[in-house]
Order: C-alpha cells, then structure tokens, then sequence
C-alpha cells in the first residue's frame, strides 16, 4: 500500500467515525478514535490527528468531562484557525457549541452552532453536515427559536433519508416531536410518533429517551393505555439505558401519566422505581424531579402536609443541585481559559452560584454566608421576609409561566428598593428576604411599608389581569448583644405569619 492510499484510507475512517450513528456509543467511538489518532501521528497527518481529537473531545464532553473536552476542542480551533483550515474550525465550533451548550450559556452555544454550519466547506459529507445541523438546532432550541431549528431538523431528515442513516433520522424525528409537544401541538407531535415508530420497526429500535417523546405525546391526547404499552419495556427492563437517566425521564413520565389517569397506587410504584434507579446511578437530577412529582402526588391524593414537606425538600435539593452544578461549570471554565480568562470565568461562575436561577437575585446559599458575618458588626440590622398573598391562585388559575414572571418582576422590584450594603434573596417558591444593615425596627418597618406599597401599585394587568399582586412582610431586628440566624429569622418569619393571620397585604414587625 502507498503512502498516499493510505492517507486517504485513515482520512476516509476518520470521516465514516465523524458521520457515523455510532457516535451514541460513546466507549466504542472514544476507542476508535485514540486508534485512528495514533495512525495520523505516525503518518504525519496533522489534521487527521486535530479530528480525532475532536472526535474525542465531543465524546468527552458528552460524558459530562466539560474542562478536558472544552479545552481540546478550543486548542483546536486555535491550530484550525491559524491555517485556514475551514473544515476543523467547523468540526471545533460544533464541539463548543455543545460545551457552552452544557454549561448553560445558550447565547454562547448559539453563536458556536451557527458557525459550525456557516464554516463547514460545502463538500463536508452528508452525515457531518447532518450532526452539524442537529447541534444548531438544540442550540435554536435553547434559545426559545422553535421555528427555526424545525427548519434544520426537517433538512437533517432529508439528509439521512438521502443517506438511508435510521439513527439520523429518529434523532431529528425525536426533536421534532417534542418541539410539536412543548408548543402544544398534539396532531403534530402524534404523526410524528408514529413516523419514529415506523422508523424504529426497521430494525434500529427506540431508546429510552425516544419512547419518553412519544409517552409525552400520547400523555398529551389523553391515552393513558398507548402510554403504559409505550413504556411497558420500561418496567419489565426490556429498554436498555447505559445511562440510566433515559430511564427515570420514562419512569417520571409513566407516574406522572398514572396520577392524572387517577391511579396513584400505580403512580407511586413508577416514583419508587425511580429512587432505586437514581441511587443506583447516582442521577441527581431525576432525584430532584422525582421530588417535585412526589409532591404532586400526595397533592392528588389530599395528603397536603405531606406535599407541602415534599414541595419544600424540592426546594432544597434543586438549590444544592444548582450550586453544585455551577461548581462544577466553574470548574470546567478554569480547565479550559487560562490566567486572567480563568480567574474572570470563576469569579463569573461564584457569582451565579449565590444567584437565584428565575430571579437574578441572591440565593439562599448566599443568605447563609452573608448574614452571619452581619450579625457580628457594631450597628442595627434587620431582615424581612416578603411572600406574595395567594400566590398559588396565580398558578392555578393563571398558569405557572404567568406565575413565574410575577417572580421575576418582584425580584426586580425588591432589587431596586435595596440600596447600598443591603440585598434581597429569593429563598424559594414565593418567598423572599430583606437584608437591612442599619436599619432598626422602627425604620425597617417604615422601608417594608414602602416596599409593600410598591408591590401593590405596580401595573400588574398586562401580566396578571384581573388578578391582583400583592405581599405581606414579617420584619425583625437583630437583638443587642450576640445572636445568630435561625432566631432572627423565626421572629421574621413569625411575624409574616401574623400578617397573614390578620388578613394580608401589610407589614408586622
């Protein structure tokens, strides 16, 4: 064999890896591609071997490895970049869009996703094209353009009808659906199902997540029978997940189906699979979503002091799983930036790990660094707690998005109220907290009456409608001598619940 066929055989394997529906195999393709990335070392091919470390990277980052895939794929858009090379700058800028993807700047994962398919030589194969256009349209996705990314789905599914690529085909099919799910689509989203069932039948079968689409579906038309037969495989462990985290998004939807169909025996035996399987495999996530679904479910069955602990336990584990997530993203930015760049990135990151998501405001991770340090300074302080009244009618009668920008505007408002060396914190659901350094009692109180003033006259009909806004406030100043938090904020807290008691809408300090 010649040099030259030889190139052009690892050239040929390197792309048939960067094409293949493989690439869901994430040990087989991360092998394959170490081999392929020795032969380019010996042959001398440069750019044989920064595709392989793409390759390698995108496995990488898939697998949750975010510094050492991110940094690898930014160290080749360099090399790419220096040369001219188009083809493994778009092969880098898709891997990055998938990174920053991750890490949950969508606007960041966008900008890399259009430049992946912008960048990518026209004579780029199908199934490269294909993936390319995937990774754009989740990004389109993230960024709340659904209209836009069905356009790259559908061209992704004349791509892999061209190419006879099933996987291809069910991948876009699958997004597809869900987009026709979340926008509420149900004829849609049920002839799509039905095309991935067909599409399935010839042989490459449904993974987990894929049936939990089409469970989705037929949850949205009412058809609780096709549903349970839909992820009977789920059950019996016929549906094979590597992952595992496939397999609770099933459960979670199967319990979720079994409440609202009135079977909440058959409901609460899919959420107790679902604990065994996230201890199992240690998915911390389903295990916070199982939280708010077993709130749910005592609701539904007028256990709701149960539902209420739970919905509380919600609460506190989605906050730690948020910092510890934001950690892990601070962490990944400092493996792939360097000196200043890392140091900017981590303070970014620390900053967002003391922030509410919804909000923008401090978190309670951030009230329990903050206000032990205050207690111990030679001047007044006091805290309050703000909960919007009837809050929950808001959600029930409204919609939880329209309860959710009620959230964000208070947050805007408690936000400009405080000044100076105070802060507000969201501390969870509809309830907020006050900082006032300085402030005695008496002066707290007077703020809290502004506060709450505010509240009530802000313009709330474009959002709300008929419905008014309005916030009791429980106030309490740090006694003289020592003291710590959980007092402090049981006297606040007391209090809000006096001004509950006594009809709402007022302040009690």
């Amino acid at each position: 064999m010649t040099a030259d066929v030889a190139v052009r055989d690892l050239t040929a394997d390197v792309t048939r890896l960067e094409s293949s529906s493989s690439i869901d195999e994430l040990v087989t393709v991360r092998q394959r591609a170490t081999e392929l990335r020795g032969l380019a070392v010996a042959a001398g091919d440069d750019e044989a071997v920064r595709r392989c470390d793409l390759i390698i990277a995108d496995v990488l980052v898939r697998e949750g490895h975010l510094g050492p895939g991110g940094h690898s794929a930014r160290g080749a858009l360099e090399w790419a970049e220096e040369r001219g090379n188009l083809y493994v700058q778009a092969r880098a800028h898709r891997v990055l869009s998938n990174f920053y993807r991750l890490l949950g700047d969508f606007s960041e994962s966008l900008a890399h996703g259009v430049q992946a398919v912008s960048t990518l030589p026209a004579g780029a194969a199908p199934g490269v094209r294909a993936r390319h256009l995937l990774m754009l349209g989740c990004s389109l996705d993230d960024n709340g353009s659904y209209d836009e990314s069905d356009v790259r789905y559908r061209e992704v599914l004349r791509i892999s009808g061209d190419t006879g690529d099933d996987g291809l085909t069910l991948r876009a099919l699958n997004n597809l659906a869900y987009n026709a799910y979340e926008r509420g689509d149900e004829p849609t989203a049920t002839a799509l199902a039905a095309r991935m069932r067909e599409v399935a039948a010839r042989g490459r079968g449904l993974a987990a997540k894929e049936l939990d689409t089409i469970a989705r579906v037929e949850m949205m038309a009412g058809r609780f029978a096709a549903l349970e037969e839909t992820l009977a495989g789920v059950l019996d462990g016929t549906v094979v997940d590597p992952d595992g985290d496939g397999l609770a998004e099933c459960l979670l939807t199967l319990a979720e189906a079994r409440r609202l169909n009135g079977h909440p025996e058959a409901a609460q035996i899919a959420l107790d699979r679902t604990a065994e399987l996230c201890e199992r495999s240690g998915l911390a996530r389903a295990a916070v979503q199982m939280r708010r679904e077993q709130a749910a479910l005592f609701a539904a069955t007028d256990r709701f002091r149960d539902a209420y602990e739970e919905l509380l336990r919600y609460q506190q584990s989605l906050s730690t799983l948020q910092n510890a997530e934001r950690e892990t993203r601070a962490r990944a930015m400092q493996a792939v930036f360097e000196a200043d760049e890392a140091r900017q990135a981590i303070e970014q990151f620390r900053e967002l790990a003391n922030r509410d998501a919804l909000t923008g405001l401090y978190n309670r991770r951030y009230v329990d660094e903050r206000l032990p340090s205050l207690l111990d300074r030679d001047r007044p302080l006091s805290v309050a707690i703000v909960d919007l009244d009837h809050f929950k009618q808001i959600n029930d009668s409204l919609s939880h998005a329209i309860g959710d920008a009620v959230l964000q505007q208070l947050g805007t408002l408690l936000e400009q109220a405080v000044t100076g060396a105070g802060a507000a914190a969201r501390l969870g659901g509809e309830e907020f907290l006050l900082i006032l350094p300085g402030y005695d009692a008496a002066g707290a109180a007077r703020f809290c009456e502004d506060v709450a003033r505010a509240i009530r006259e802000f313009p709330w009909r474009p959002i709300t409608g008929d419905h008014p806004v309005t916030a009791s406030i429980g106030v309490a100043a740090a006694p003289a001598g020592p003291t710590t938090v959980p007092p402090l904020l049981a006297a606040a807290d007391h209090n809000l619940y006096i001004a509950k008691r006594a009809g709402r809408d007022r302040v009690v300090a």
